[in-house]
């Protein structure tokens, strides 16, 4: 009986520990978010735009394997999709700009 004792306040002492970072107020300051700058908007666009390209060139393959799309349509539109995801990935290779503070290593 004892033990059941024991076990329920050890199980009631854990769940409050893991609770209390959720139950109190954040502080003003961890509670703030900040907007990316223009070189992470850009980086986001661009990582948008490589999963719409990646997601369409997927969708056309799916529909060619299927059935859904002719092996003329096929062919008309799976040149301009690949340019047009292999451009989002260049984008996303290209060198980015060194932060502010920072200096770029050569080598």
């Amino acid at each position: 009986m004892i033990a059941l004792i024991v076990a329920a306040v050890i199980a009631v002492a854990c769940v409050v520990v893991v609770a209390l970072p959720f139950l109190r107020e954040p502080a003003a300051e961890e509670d703030r978010f900040d907007a990316p700058d223009e070189r992470e908007q850009r980086q986001l666009a661009a990582a948008e735009e490589r999963d719409r390209a990646l997601a369409a060139l997927k969708e056309l393959e799916f529909d060619h394997r299927t059935g859904k799309i002719s092996d003329d349509d096929y062919r008309a539109q799976v040149g301009p999709m690949r340019r047009r995801a292999a451009e989002a990935l260049r984008a996303l290779d290209a060198p980015r700009e060194p932060r502010p503070g920072k200096v770029a290593s050569r080598g």
